[in-house]
C-alpha cells in the first residue's frame, strides 16, 4: 500500500534563507568569481579570447606530446596520507631565494602578456604581490622592466642571452636599477620550437589585420576594442619586434651560448641567479658549478623540443644532484595546487605556473589572475591537510610517489 507525503504551499519565511540574488551567470565577472578550478577559467578564457591568442597559451610544440606527458605525469602521482594529526590550519609558507613567500609558487615568465588581456603584466604583478608570491617579468613581455616600478611584491626578471652581449648587459642593468631581486636565465631556446598552432593561426606581433582577424573582431569585439585603444602591442624590451615569433627568436637569441656565458652573467648580475630549462642532473651540476643559486627543471611547457623529458619525472634526480647547493623548482604541466604539493613532496622548493594564471588573465584580467591564485592556494591547503601535514616542512619522505 503506497503512502503519500502531505503537501503544503511554500511560505516566504521558509524560502527566504534559500534565495540568493547573484549577478547573472552570463556576466563574465560573475563566472570568474564562481570558477571552481583552473579548468573552469580555461573554458571562460576560450569563449572570450580570439582563437590565435588562446592557442598561443594553450598550445605547445609540434604534436604537443611533451605537454600531454607532463600532465600525464601529474596524473600518475600517488599520495600516501597520514591520519590522526592536527591539520586545523595548514601553513603553506616557505622561503624562496631567502625571502618569505606565502606558498611554494612562482608565477613564471610569459611573453605577449598584454595580448591575452589589455591589463597584461600590470594585472599579473599586482595579483602576485597581493598573494605574496614572486612574479617573473619576461624579456618577451609587453611591458619593459621599468614599467612595473611601484607595483610592489617580489619581482624577478627573466632573461634570454642575446647575440648582442652589450644589449644583454644593458637590459640586466635596467632590471637591477628597476628593483628586480632575482634574474632567471632561460637556456632551452637556442632556436625556436615549432609551435604549429601559432603557424596555422598566422600569429604575429602586432596582430595582422587579415580577413581572419577582421572576422574575429565580430566574435570578440571587446578584446579588439582594448587592443586598438591601448598602446601598441610590442615586445617592450626589444628594439625590433614585428613579425612572427619564431623568426624573432632566431634573429635575436644566441644559439652559441655555453657555460662560459653563464659565468659571465654571474659576474654581471649580483643578485640571486636562477637557470630555467634544465632537463637533467648532468646539466644541473654544470649550471650550479657556474654560479646558479636555483635551477628550474623545465621543458618550456612543452613549447620547445617535443618529446623532451618530463620535468616531474626528472625532478628527483636533479634534487639528488644539486639540492644541497641550490634550490630546485619544477615547471611544466602545473595546473592545480595538488600538482604543486606533489612537486614539493618529490623535492622541489616550489612550482612555477604559466598557463594556470594566463587562463585567469584571459578570463577576467587581474580578477581572473587573483581567482587562479585563490584556487591554487585552496587546493594546496586542502591537499596538505588531507596528507596529514600541518606545514610544507611536515611533508614526509615517501608521502608522494609516481606510479609506474
Amino acid at each position: 500500500m503506497s503512502r503519500h507525503v502531505p503537501r503544503q504551499l511554500p511560505r516566504w519565511s521558509d524560502l527566504r534563507p534559500l534565495v540568493r540574488i547573484e549577478t547573472p551567470a552570463w556576466r563574465r565577472a560573475a563566472r570568474v568569481r564562481r570558477a571552481a578550478s583552473v579548468a573552469d577559467l580555461r573554458l571562460i578564457a576560450r569563449r572570450h579570447t580570439p582563437r590565435a591568442v588562446f592557442d598561443y597559451v594553450d598550445g605547445a610544440a609540434e604534436g604537443e606530446i611533451s605537454l600531454a606527458r607532463s600532465r600525464a605525469a601529474f596524473a600518475r602521482v600517488e599520495f600516501r596520507p597520514r591520519v590522526l594529526r592536527d591539520v586545523s590550519d595548514p601553513d603553506l609558507a616557505t622561503t624562496l631565494l631567502g625571502r618569505p613567500a606565502t606558498m611554494p609558487l612562482v608565477l613564471a615568465p610569459t611573453g605577449f602578456t598584454r595580448m591575452m588581456h589589455h591589463e597584461g603584466e600590470h594585472a599579473v604583478a599586482a595579483a602576485a604581490a597581493a598573494a605574496g608570491v614572486p612574479y617573473t617579468l619576461s624579456t618577451m613581455g609587453t611591458v619593459p622592466p621599468e614599467g612595473l616600478d611601484g607595483s610592489g611584491g617580489d619581482r624577478w626578471f627573466q632573461l634570454y642571452l642575446w647575440q648582442d652581449r652589450g644589449a644583454t648587459k644593458d637590459l640586466v642593468a635596467r632590471a637591477a636599477a628597476s628593483g628586480y631581486r632575482a634574474l632567471m636565465l632561460t637556456v632551452d631556446t637556442p632556436v625556436s620550437g615549432a609551435r604549429l598552432r601559432d603557424v596555422r593561426n598566422g600569429l604575429t606581433i602586432p596582430p595582422d589585420l587579415t580577413l581572419r582577424t577582421l572576422a574575429g573582431m565580430a566574435r570578440h569585439p571587446s578584446w579588439w576594442f582594448h587592443l586598438l585603444t591601448t598602446p601598441p602591442l610590442r615586445f617592450a624590451s626589444l628594439t625590433s619586434t614585428d613579425g612572427a615569433l619564431a623568426d624573432l627568436v632566431d634573429r635575436v637569441f644566441d644559439p652559441r651560448a655555453t657555460p662560459a656565458d653563464l659565468e659571465w652573467l654571474r659576474d654581471v648580475w649580483k643578485g640571486p641567479l636562477v637557470v630555467k630549462g634544465v632537463q637533467g642532473a648532468a646539466d644541473a651540476r654544470i649550471v650550479v658549478d657556474a654560479g646558479a643559486d636555483a635551477v628550474v627543471v623545465s621543458n618550456h611547457g612543452g613549447r620547445q623540443l617535443d618529446r623532451a623529458v618530463t620535468p616531474l619525472e626528472e625532478l628527483p634526480a636533479v634534487v639528488e644532484a644539486v639540492g644541497d647547493r641550490a634550490e630546485v623548482y619544477v615547471d611544466g604541466g602545473v595546473l592545480d595546487g595538488a600538482d604543486v604539493i606533489a612537486a614539493v613532496g618529490l623535492g622541489a622548493r616550489a612550482g612555477l605556473v604559466g598557463r594556470a594564471y594566463l587562463y585567469g588573465l584571459m578570463a577576467g584580467g587581474e580578477a581572473g589572475v587573483t581567482r587562479a591564485l585563490e584556487l591554487l592556494r585552496a587546493d594546496m591547503r586542502r591537499t596538505l591537510a588531507l596528507l596529514g601535514a600541518l606545514s610544507i616542512g611536515d611533508l614526509e619522505p615517501g608521502c608522494v610517489r609516481l606510479r609506474p
